[in-house]
């Protein structure tokens, strides 16, 4: 009985140890995936920052025309006088 306990011991011993393994490898599957899409990520956001950068800013010249015109458009009663 006692060699019977012993080798059931060890089968269990053994499968929790090849548990371990596989919860290990899956840990670094998932790990690997997050480490991918954090540098994707991480790459979009620097071209999206780039990209802001570079690009000018036509919203700007437009706004400073625009007050020029309107300034000229209006006159005072008094000065038409």
């Amino acid at each position: 009985m006692n060699k019977l306990e012993e080798v059931l011991a060890t089968s269990k011993l053994n499968e929790l140890i090849h548990k371990k393994e596989e919860d290990e490898k899956n840990c670094k599957i998932i790990l690997m995936i997050l480490a991918i899409v954090g540098a994707v990520a991480a790459v979009a956001g620097i071209a999206y920052a780039v990209y802001c950068f570079l690009t000018p800013d036509y919203l700007e010249d437009f706004e400073e025309d625009f007050e020029d015109d309107f300034d000229d458009d209006f006159f005072n009663e008094e000065d038409q006088v």
